[in-house]
């Protein structure tokens, strides 16, 4: 097999984030997809997305990881850290070394270092001036992103808030509201379908996301459908088959029966 060139990767990244921008498209795939194509595309190791609520509120709408999501959760109790700054700010924030200068934020650098978190990267989602929240990328260790990789995580960001941004030009206001809404209600179906699958498979929570978007995307359903049949229990077999979906062919073949 063909190694991708470094340029081949970054279009089929973008390629990805616009798939998802569909007439009926679904936001929280949106930006699970943003999430997830930054950190397989750059030099991160996980990330998280915040989006402002009809109060202005930043809300955790999705990440990439049980420990991102601890840390933003975190910081946005606390009311302070580089993504509270992103958004608040309208410009990136570079922490390459979270021990050394991250003590602006006390409670954020606490979280970060306990979850293993030794640099971030924060960029606003933005457009000429309005700033829907900020896209957030962990490293394990320090370093800040090189100017390449800063300037293809705003595009990534730049593209996906055009998308919402559109969307939301199309529909009237308390539609648009609730979007953000129900892409809020999404991300606590989608906790509580990790739950499920983690007590029933004694599964850890980020092979519990991986599980449910395997057979979302497997199936051609939304996030959204998956986690709330697993949460509900109301398809009889349906955890089974979406733990099915996320294994490997040989993992698949050790489960059969009498293998």
């Amino acid at each position: 097999m063909i190694e991708k060139s470094r340029d081949q990767r970054v279009a089929d990244a973008f390629v990805a984030v616009a798939d998802t921008l569909i007439a009926d498209f679904d936001i929280i795939d949106l930006l699970h997809t943003l999430i997830n194509e930054c950190v397989e595309l750059l030099d991160v190791d996980a990330g998280g997305l915040v989006l402002a609520d009809e109060q202005g509120d930043l809300q955790l709408v999705a990440s990439s990881s049980e420990q991102a999501h601890l840390v933003e959760i975190m910081q946005l109790n606390a009311g302070a850290g580089p993504c509270v700054d992103a958004f608040t700010k309208g410009h990136a924030v570079t922490v390459g070394d979270i021990e050394l200068d991250g003590d602006t934020w006390p409670a954020f650098q606490a979280a970060a270092l306990a979850q293993g978190f030794h640099a971030v990267f924060a960029t606003p989602m933005r457009l000429r001036g309005q700033v829907l929240g900020a896209l957030n990328l962990f490293s394990t260790a320090p370093g800040g992103p090189t100017e390449q990789d800063a300037v293809i995580a705003q595009a990534l960001a730049d593209i996906a808030t055009i998308g919402i941004l559109q969307e939301r030009s199309i529909r009237e206001s308390h539609i648009l509201n609730e979007q953000l809404q129900r892409a809020l209600e999404s991300r606590v179906l989608i906790e509580q379908a990790k739950g499920v699958l983690a007590a029933v498979h004694e599964l850890d929570m980020d092979q519990a996301f991986r599980a449910l978007r395997d057979y979302a995307r497997a199936n051609r359903l939304t996030l959204r459908t998956v986690a709330e049949q697993v949460a509900e229990r109301s398809v009889e077999g349906l955890l089974d088959a979406v733990l099915a979906a996320s294994r490997t062919p040989s993992e698949r073949v050790r489960s059969t029966p009498g293998s």
